[in-house]
């Protein structure tokens, strides 16, 4: 795996870390303290010119962006950790809104792109409210009925009672395939136990609080890591893909569906208009928060553009990477293998 050798102190992605939870520090950082020498390099601090400038440059380099504001890297965390947790209770809703209902077949797409199969083990980050991990247990739960009644259909000799225990086991009718959800936001998680509930999904399922940037797993755990309209809101997209491939196994599959960058001009004028104007309002009509609904459409803006991620991805480690954009490149699914 390429490593990008990090030239500034890391900062936290969100107000909230889960260090406590995990006992994760950060790997191979150490301050260094006024009058410490490296080999190969002077020793200028605050009072020379070449030490201001580096720290005139430090400073300028922890500034982001926050929708279309310019803040600190620290304050943009604690700025995406409320927007979420803001519209937590509204996300779903909100969604259909937003979409007109086409973010489930986008999300839909995403799952027939990875196409499980019984026994994959599936790391969903950003998957708060489990829309993407209800869908991979469906699916897998689908291919494995299937493959049963097959094996049934070809044993003529069993007993009713042979047959009716197989289709009980709750555990056995996902073929060993699990799904790890993984967010940052503890209302996001929240309100996915809650769904999962409501839902009867029980089996198979697992919810973690954990920050995509330092995610509080082992080395090649994973066979595949999805993440779905979530990476443009981290603060540093560069280690949250670090971070998906270190956690993905030899062979593993990186999948992205985000936002992008619209390929039509006339759809890219109409979509500008709708996100602008008809967005935020929705937001605080339904979800009473014009501000965060703001923030979510200035985001996508900021986002990279379709070529420019596929670089991204490819410079975390990933081969084969792809992508498809999808409703005239409003979405777009980016794919990669830990290889």
């Amino acid at each position: 795996m390429r490593r990008t050798v990090r030239l500034l102190s890391p900062v936290n992605m969100a107000a909230p870390r889960s260090f406590a939870l995990w006992g994760y520090c950060d790997r191979g950082w150490s301050r260094l303290m006024p009058g410490c020498r490296l080999p190969g390099f002077r020793s200028c601090w605050p009072g020379c010119p070449l030490g201001a400038r580096l720290l005139s440059q430090e400073k300028r380099a922890t500034e982001t962006h926050f929708g279309f504001e310019t803040v600190s890297e620290e304050e943009k965390g604690g700025k995406v950790y409320q927007v979420f947790e803001s519209v937590a209770k509204k996300y779903d809703v909100m969604n259909d809104m937003m979409s007109l209902g086409i973010h489930r077949i986008w999300k839909d797409l995403l799952l027939w792109k990875m196409r499980p199969f019984p026994g994959t083990q599936l790391l969903d980050v950003a998957g708060g409210t489990g829309d993407i991990a209800f869908r991979f247990l469906n699916y897998v739960q689908a291919q494995y009925r299937g493959k049963q009644k097959r094996q049934l259909r070809a044993q003529q000799n069993l007993s009713w009672e042979e047959i009716a225990q197989k289709y009980q086991n709750e555990e056995d009718s996902l073929g060993g395939s699990h799904v790890m959800i993984c967010d940052i936001n503890k209302e996001m998680l929240k309100i996915g136990k809650q769904k999962a509930s409501a839902q009867g999904y029980k089996a198979g399922l697992a919810w973690v609080l954990g920050d995509a940037e330092e995610l509080p797993f082992d080395e090649d755990k994973f066979d595949v890591y999805t993440i779905a309209f979530g990476i443009r809101n981290v603060t540093h997209i560069d280690r949250a893909l670090q971070e998906a491939h270190r956690v993905l196994k030899p062979g593993g599959r990186f999948l992205c569906l985000e936002f992008s960058q619209v390929n039509n001009p006339l759809v890219s004028r109409l979509y500008d208009l709708y996100s602008f104007q008809v967005i935020p309002v929705l937001g605080e009509v339904i979800a009473g928060d014009w501000k965060s609904y703001q923030y979510l459409v200035e985001s996508i803006r900021q986002f990279p553009p379709q070529e420019e991620f596929k670089e991204m991805i490819e410079d975390a480690g990933f081969q084969k990477v792809t992508y498809e954009s999808l409703t005239s490149g409003i979405v777009a699914i980016h794919s990669g293998f830990k290889l």
